[in-house]
């Protein structure tokens, strides 16, 4: 157990001119599981086609190796943006998607691998969508549908793309859960994400990306305003109290002054969030009170 399933040594990775990763050491262990954060167009979803394999790094190597005898299963659950939601597919179809090129003979689905399909349905609690097009699904639903489709091949590694994006708090701590109950099955799972605190309270170890290996390590370790601040050039506050780890901008660094001494004369008190009495000829059998304005 723990040991290496995939390493990255010396990886880069360019597009055209740019360079979007430059010399990424990264090692992925048998059963770990692995936050990958940093700003948008860090080279997040750039390193998990790498990983994955449907890049091919510009330099460095990217060994692949399964915890016995045999090659490294790998699954990939893709980001909900990148689905037509349209295409005519019911969530049983999607899954047994997940069966393709396991070397079967015949172009359908066995009855075997229909009820294997139904039973990793089951087992992720949506058993009864079964037969429901994958549009008419919330987006909870969504996503455990395409995990489905994935944890049907029995991956080593399971390799996940913001799959709490667009999704509500309830359903981002869901996903979140579902995926920790699917690593202590054994599973080594890998995922990017934008929420900060989400990952410090679910995920052991994140890498820090912004074109490079920022940081590496536990929530306690990476999660500081040294490393956040280097990894996305913003002041930020680290609060940490008995293991809970919370993230949050700097005071001041996004507030936009509102004096009103500095605005043009007649700017509309809606500008300053105030909301005006009503106005009312002088035959009104009824007066407001003037509301607040925090002046």
């Amino acid at each position: 157990m723990h040991h290496p399933i995939l390493e990255l040594r010396g990886v880069s990775f360019t597009y055209g001119n740019g360079a979007v990763l430059r010399d990424v050491d990264l090692t992925v262990r048998e059963g770990g599981f692995y936050g990958i954060v940093g700003p948008s167009g860090a080279g997040k979803t750039t390193l998990l086609r790498i990983m994955e394999g449907s890049l091919k790094p510009a330099a460095g190597t990217v060994e692949r190796r399964a915890p016995g005898s045999g090659r490294l299963r790998l699954a990939v659950v893709p980001q909900l943006e990148a689905i037509d939601w349209n295409f005519p597919i019911t969530v049983e179809e999607v899954v047994l998607l997940g069966t393709a090129g396991d070397g079967r003979r015949l172009p359908w689905a066995s009855r075997d691998m229909r009820e294997k399909a139904r039973a990793m349905l089951d087992q992720l609690g949506i058993g009864e969508l079964f037969g429901r097009h994958i549009r008419n699904l919330s987006g909870g639903q969504q996503q455990r549908t395409f995990i489905a489709r994935a944890l049907v091949r029995r991956p080593d590694l399971l390799i996940l793309d913001e799959p709490t994006s667009g999704v509500d708090v309830g359903t981002r701590h869901d996903i979140l859960h579902l995926l920790h109950e699917l690593n202590h099955e054994g599973i080594a799972i890998v995922v990017t994400t934008h929420d900060l605190n989400a990952v410090a309270a679910h995920i052991p170890m994140l890498v820090c990306v912004n074109g490079r290996i920022v940081a590496e390590g536990s929530p306690e370790q990476v999660l500081t305003p040294t490393v956040l601040r280097d990894l996305y050039g913003a002041e930020m506050i680290v609060v940490n109290r008995e293991g809970m780890i919370l993230v949050g901008d700097a005071f001041g660094a996004t507030i936009d002054p509102h004096e009103r001494e500095e605005h043009a004369s007649g700017t509309p008190a809606a500008h300053f969030g105030q909301v005006p009495p009503h106005e009312h000829g002088t035959d009104a059998d009824h007066v407001h009170e003037e509301a607040e304005t925090g002046r």
